[in-house]
């Protein structure tokens, strides 16, 4: 799979679920689960203890999915989160180390960023798409601002995106939105709901 098939994929669900878990074995079940919802984007963050171990499973369990590795901030993790089968990395702050690690692998590479300054430095570094983070200081209306000056911008915003606001953000133009326990804990009726929301909403 090609950086622009695993970013057309992003781009088409418009959620990206995000697991943390207390070990490896929650955040297969976690990832799992929300897979076969219908949710095929997930990212397993690092933070997560065994978490390369749990993406090497998910990706060998459901090979359509499209599993990345979250909180990669050093061109160490990014290349084991390659070796364990990730094909996109997730960032809170911009390395250019890990994009250039991601691309050499043929991974998407996805920095966080607060600012336009930010924004700009991380697509001047390679960013496939950038992580609006956290989102819990901003609002939709940010992201509408941000898009008036930097329209090429793919914004994915992360950091207290609910299952209720992610339609939000993405009717105010964000590429995709990182969400968490709101959906990775539900039900495959929440994920459905919220899949079905954020598509009406994108062509608002």
């Amino acid at each position: 799979m090609y950086r622009w098939q695993i970013m057309n994929r992003i781009a088409g669900r418009r959620i990206i679920g995000i697991v943390r878990a207390e070990d490896a074995a929650a955040a297969v079940r976690a990832a799992l689960a929300t897979v076969d919802a219908g949710l095929d984007v997930v990212e397993v963050s690092l933070t997560t203890p065994g978490a390369l171990e749990a993406v090497a499973e998910i990706v060998r369990a459901r090979p359509h999915a499209v599993v990345g590795a979250g909180t990669v901030l050093d061109e160490t993790s990014a290349r084991l989160a390659a070796l364990a089968g990730a094909r996109f990395l997730v960032a809170p702050s911009l390395n250019a180390g890990v994009i250039s690690t991601a691309h050499r692998y043929g991974l998407a590479a996805l920095p966080g960023a607060a600012t336009a300054t930010e924004i700009v430095a991380a697509l001047e570094a390679g960013a496939d798409a950038v992580k609006l983070f956290p989102a819990v200081a901003s609002a939709p209306g940010v992201v509408r601002s941000l898009l008036q000056a930097l329209p090429q911008a793919p914004l994915v915003p992360t950091g207290g995106i609910t299952a209720e606001s992610a339609p939000e953000w993405i009717a105010a133009g964000a590429v995709a939105c990182g969400v968490g326990g709101a959906i990775t804990s539900g039900d495959a009726g929440t994920v459905k709901a919220l899949l079905d929301a954020v598509q009406a909403r994108a062509g608002e």
